[in-house]
């Protein structure tokens, strides 16, 4: 069975290498250097990962990205792809397929497509339908502030509810490939090729709620 999220793992150290550490991403405030730090973290320094989500934790995490972001690119980047540590559950194959897939190849994007020099690429049949499938679970927390319904339109793949609507609210539709409706539920809208219809009222409400984790 196909690893996408070690192919899109490999695929983004390919890409750091090539950009460097300084290079633009479309996270606010991170060049490639912090974005690195920030994929370090997250797999291998759980003490400082709690930061992410524990203020009194913050300031400790930003030390630890910081001493990170300035050592060697190469050390960096070879941290990256030699994945992650066997005491974690990402070591888990089944885990890190779903935990990672989507890390992996949205912050693989957000180098790709920063700057002036965006480079959307082509994705493989089988890419797409794994991140089709990730799209129920992934947009039901990315979309948590979302009042209207909203359904994902893929040509080729199909056509399925994410979240129903609250309140007096209808249903958007999202349209496009697989990889660009999960970049736009990421929060990557400014990149994201995709459509959104709906009632004027409810695509208006949907697209003034922030997305993202």
């Amino acid at each position: 069975m196909p690893r996408h999220a070690q192919q899109e793992r490999s695929a983004l150290c390919d890409t750091l290498s090539e950009v460097g550490p300084d290079a633009p991403t479309l996270c606010e405030g991170w060049t490639t250097k912090d974005l690195a730090a920030h994929v370090i973290i997250r797999e291998r320094r759980p003490d400082a990962a709690a930061g992410m989500l524990l203020p009194p934790l913050r300031g400790h995490a930003a030390r630890v990205s910081a001493r990170l972001a300035a050592q060697d690119w190469a050390e960096t980047v070879s941290t990256i792809r030699s994945g992650p540590p066997h005491w974690t559950p990402f070591a888990l194959p089944m885990v890190d397929e779903k935990a990672n897939l989507t890390e992996f190849f949205v912050h693989h994007e957000d180098v790709r497509r920063a700057g002036d020099a965006q480079q959307p690429r082509e994705l493989g049949q089988d890419l797409e339908s794994a991140l089709w499938a990730t799209l129920p679970r992934i947009g039901l927390l990315a979309m948590r502030q979302v009042r209207t319904g909203v359904v994902a339109d893929s040509p080729g793949f199909g056509r399925r509810s994410i979240r129903s609507a609250k309140d007096d609210h209808g249903s958007v539709v999202i349209g496009g490939a697989p990889g660009e409706i999960l970049l736009y539920v990421f929060g990557r809208g400014q990149v994201a090729d995709v459509t959104i219809d709906g009632a004027d009222r409810d695509v208006q409400a949907f697209r003034a709620t922030t997305l993202g984790f």
